[in-house]
This record gives structure tokens, sequence and C-alpha cells, in this order.
């Protein structure tokens, strides 16, 4: 009987790693069958999960912080001043980083973390190309408004070709540095496809602030802080080169300015005015509740008392104040805020060794962190689950080469020269 129940943990084990392939897959592409995957994915892996593996995340940073916020949010549906629909709205963008200690679990005992990996490089390959086949023929049927993009919209594209061509970057260095030129180059062509259409086809105000921040984190990452001196060289002379020949780029850059012109003079509705509206209401929403909030499923009861009585861009209702730390501070206060940069610093602090684990988690976790300065990224779906999952798995192959006896060159684990 005993062998049996084994037997059948480990299959399940395998239908496990199998279906969070498919998830990886399923990610760029449909939030309804990456909605039902996870479904099926939880069925298969909960019972194999046992209670001392998963204590054992859940009483660290990494896996517990994510519980934690997850709880506030419960225990602050109890004095939020709104319905118990909306107050169960509100706690939905806190549901998913329960996923996170369970992914660390699964990860830290498989061996199938790079094929989550490769399955979503993959699934972005075929995205992009895609991108270039509805910004060519741009009158074609697809499931965006927005140009060059076929599904969901410019911002998630952007931020999945980031990681895309970060990942590919990191490993054409690593290939070239034995001198396996040939791989070295296609990996680096594929990664330049990648930021070739986040720079000349759909490009996003909010990639283009994580870009930089990218290149010094894996300047600082790789070289220390020589290597940060010579990343933010290389960017001064690729952003310039890029400035010259984008006028996508240039219109996007210079596009803030304008917008915000347009809102001081003449209070009209731009992205930018928008965000200077929601910020500033934001603020004065922390300051009168500030260490604990107003409740979970407050924000769109906040900005709605706070839009009445005004007109144009003032009288907007929001039910997002485009900022990660607003959105969590308004319903949960400074404490909160806390949990919440916590949980980012212990994420970061995982993915301190070296090996393409460790590069991809940081670079998920960089880009959630300077992303939910303009968006709420953590509570958006796609890129919430972008950043659970790349985390959960990330994090777990970190871990569980640790404690096989650490790390080896390649952050643990040889498969990656199989890619």
């Amino acid at each position: 009987m005993t062998g049996k129940l084994l037997a059948d943990r480990v299959s399940l084990a395998q239908v496990a790693d199998a279906l969070m392939v498919v998830v990886a897959i399923a990610l760029p592409w449909s939030t309804s069958a990456l909605g039902i995957l996870l479904v099926l994915w939880l069925l298969a892996f909960i019972p194999t999960v046992e209670w001392h593996d998963l204590r054992r995340e859940l009483l660290t940073p990494a896996g517990g912080l994510p519980v934690l916020l997850f709880m506030l949010g419960v225990i602050g549906m109890a004095w939020a001043d709104v319905s118990l629909l909306e107050r169960w709205k509100g706690l939905d963008g806190f549901f998913k980083l329960l996923v996170i200690p369970l992914l660390i679990v699964q990860f830290r005992r498989s061996d199938n973390g790079i094929r989550v990996f490769i399955a979503f490089l993959a699934a972005c390959v075929a995205l992009l190309t895609a991108s270039w086949v509805v910004a060519i023929w741009p009158y074609m049927p697809k499931g965006s408004q927005d140009y060059g993009v076929a599904v969901k919209s410019y911002i998630v594209q952007s931020a999945e070709f980031a990681i895309c061509a970060a990942g590919l970057l990191y490993l054409a260095i690593e290939a070239a540095l034995p001198g396996r030129w040939l791989r070295a180059a296609s990996l680096a062509v594929l990664a330049l496809a990648f930021l070739q259409d986040i720079f000349f086809v759909a490009t996003s105000r909010t990639t283009l602030a994580i870009i930089p921040v990218l290149l010094l984190l894996y300047g600082f990452w790789r070289f220390g802080w020589k290597g940060v001196f010579g990343a933010a060289a290389a960017g001064l002379i690729l952003g310039g080169t890029l400035w010259a020949a984008s006028p996508m780029l240039r219109h996007r850059a210079t596009g803030v300015y304008a917008e915000a012109e347009k809102y001081e003079a003449q209070k009209r509705a731009t992205p930018t005015g928008e965000r200077i509206v929601y910020w500033t209401r934001s603020l004065r929403f922390l300051e009168s509740a500030p260490f604990f909030g107003h409740g979970t499923g407050s924000i769109t009861a906040m900005f709605h008392k706070a839009a009445m009585g005004h007109s144009g861009i003032a009288g907007e209702i929001s039910t997002n104040p485009h900022n990660q730390t607003f959105a969590v501070g308004i319903q949960l206060g400074l404490v909160g805020v806390a949990v919440l940069w916590a949980m980012w610093i212990a994420h970061l602090l995982i993915f301190r060794g070296g090996g393409l684990a460790a590069w991809v988690g940081l670079v998920i976790v960089a880009q959630n962190v300077v992303g939910s300065l303009f968006n709420s990224f953590l509570f958006d779906y796609t890129e919430g689950w972008l950043y659970v999952v790349g985390v959960g798995v990330a994090a777990g192959m970190m871990l569980g080469k640790r404690g096989a006896g650490g790390a080896d060159k390649d952050g643990g684990f040889r498969s990656v020269s199989k890619i």
C-alpha cells in the first residue's frame, strides 16, 4: 500500500511538472487557458505536498512573506467600508501570492524547471512572430487593439519580451566565453529580435524604464561596481543609437512631457495626467489612514469619493492607482507596504548566486519592482502570474541545488547546455 501511494505521488508530481510547462506556454497567450491550467496543476500538485516541506518554505522570508501579505489582505476585509462583494474583489489580487511557496516546494525537488523556462521562451518566440505578422498586416483579426500586438496589450508583450531578451543575452555571453561562437551568435540574434520589437514595433514606456535598470543590474551582478560603470557606458551608447534610429522610441519617450503639459495647461485626459491625479489622490488616502489603510477592496470607493463634484480628468473614477505600493498602501497602510517591499527584497536576495536561474529570477523581480512604480503589476493578471511563476520556479531551482550541495558554475543545473 505504501509503495502504491509513493508511486501515485511520483506520477502526480510528473503530471504537475508537465502542467507547469504548459502553464508557461499559455502565459503569454491566453488568460482563460492559464486559469484552467492552474486549477489542473493545483489538483495534481496538492496531493504530492508533504507538510514538513511546505512548512519549511512558509518559515522562510521568500515563501512566508507572500502568504503574510495575503493574510493581511484577508484581515483587511474586516474594516473596509464597502460591500462584501467589493471586499472579495479587492482580495482577488492577493490570491496568486499563495502559489509562490507551492512552486518553491515543487521545483526544489524537480529537475524540470529549465523546461518551464524553455516553454515560456518558445511561446514568446511564437508571439514575436505573431507581432511581426499583425504589424505588417494590421487589419488582420487579433485579440488586441494595440499596433503590433496579437493578444493582450503592448505593456504585457514588452514585459515578456524583455525577460526573454535578458535571458538570451545572458546565455549568449556564457556561450561566447568558452568560444562557442555559433551558438552565442544565434542566441544574440534572437535576443536582438525581441529588442527590435520592443523598440521599433510595440514600445512600452514601462519597459523603456526597466531595460536600463536590467543593464545596470547585470553589470553589478556579474562584475560588481566596475560592471555598473561599464554597463552605464554601454547603455548610453546603445540608448543614443536607438534614439536616432527609432521614431517610435522618441515618440513614446517625449510623449510623457507633452502629455504632462496638456494636463497642466488644459486639464485634458492623458495617460501621464491620469497618473498624476491618481498618485496625488493616493498619497492623500494614505495620509488619512497611514498605518492600516482603508481596508481590502476600498480602492474604487476611495477614488469615487475623491471624484465627486469634479469634472474632466479630475472627475474620473479609477479602480487602480497605477502603482503597486499605493495599491497595497491604500488598502493595508504602511504595514502592508512594509510587507510588500520586504517580500521583494527577500526574493531579490535568493538570486544572489550565479547561473541562469539566478539571473532570470533577478530579472523578473527587478522588472516587477520597477514596473510597479507605474502600474499595479503584482495585482494585474498576466504580470502578476508572470512574477509568481517566474519567482517560484527560479527560487525552487536555486534552493534545490543549494540543498543538494551548492550551485555549480551554471547555477546548479547542467541542462542549460541542452538549450
